[in-house]
């Protein structure tokens, strides 16, 4: 029975190589003639240049460099080795040279998903602080409820979200950027307008209502602040951005839920007015988001930047 012929597998190719590094140094060596040159070039001691050679020698077998009190020159196995390590030097730029080139074209876009609250009042005054910082950074913006930005984000059509709500998505990574009150408001001549009492939560759910759309951040929450008072009653109109709910009540269609920070001229200029309701929070985090893992950079790692830090 004839045996195995195949024999040990060599070991890999970094273990029987010298690492770029080494490859690097011998060029300065042949280059100036001088080992203690070369290390200044490299910006290393000489003992550690030394010792990088001392190293190079044992793992490929042969002398490589003569020193003398007059400098230091390549052996003849040097030589040869010195031509090989040329071109894989010159290899490693090319590959540098390309990543940087990939960084470049990266770094050059931005692609962004928020949630409708977030992309009308928040995100105009961030995306003008980062051209500031990136003038030749090209943003694009998609927008849509808390579920489509998690949606892009996971299609890889965005390099960051953000969303409102409870919580973080499922399969997404998140930060708080900001904290949001949603306000119950009528136009002035809704019966609610002249109450003195605050609303009871119940009748706050058993009155069809102006509402965002089921995936909405604001819709989320109001779904859970009310699930223990019978839960919403079917909406008066259900429509799919802040601005159309905000236009609808300041026309007396009916009530409202609606973001603080969508509706203070309305409030100021009383072409809406805040209901107060006992008993209730209805606050939510604004958190910038991304897919678990995958933590962002280049622009978008700089947008985070800025929200967090009130740019």
């Amino acid at each position: 029975m004839s045996g195995d012929s195949s024999g040990p597998l060599p070991a890999p190719l970094s273990h029987r190589v010298p690492d770029l590094g080494a490859l690097e140094l011998l060029l300065a060596v042949a280059r100036l003639g001088s080992l203690g040159r070369a290390a200044r070039e490299l910006g290393i001691t000489q003992p550690a240049a030394s010792g990088r050679v001392r190293a190079m020698e044992r793992l490929l077998g042969v002398a490589l460099v003569e020193r003398s009190p007059r400098g230091s020159r390549l052996t003849d196995a040097g030589v040869l080795v010195t031509d090989w390590a040329r071109k894989v030097v010159e290899a490693a730029e090319a590959l540098d040279a390309g990543a940087q080139a990939l960084r470049g074209r990266r770094d050059s876009r931005l692609r962004v998903a928020a949630s409708m609250t977030i992309a009308e009042y928040l995100l105009p005054g961030w995306l003008i602080a980062l051209r500031t910082e990136r003038p030749g950074t090209a943003v694009s913006l998609s927008t849509g409820n808390s579920a489509a930005v998690a949606e892009r984000l996971f299609a890889g059509e965005a390099d960051l979200g953000f969303v409102e709500g409870l919580d973080v998505p499922a399969g997404l990574d998140g930060a708080v950027v900001g904290r949001d009150r949603l306000v119950v408001v009528t136009a002035p001549g809704h019966p609610w307008a002249r109450r003195r009492a605050p609303l009871d939560p119940a009748e706050l759910a058993a009155t069809p209502l102006i509402l965002r759309e089921r995936g909405s951040g604001t819709r989320q929450v109001l779904d859970a602040a009310l699930a223990t008072h019978g839960g919403l009653a079917e909406p008066l109109l259900e429509l799919a951005s802040t601005t159309a709910a905000k236009a609808a009540a300041v026309s007396g269609a009916g009530p409202s839920v609606l973001s603080e920070l969508a509706i203070g001229e309305e409030l100021a200029a009383r072409r809406l007015v805040e209901i107060p309701v006992r008993d209730l929070t209805l606050t939510r985090a604004l958190r910038a988001v991304w897919p678990t893992g995958h933590r962002p950079t280049g622009p978008a790692r700089e947008l985070l930047g800025l929200t967090r830090s009130g740019g």
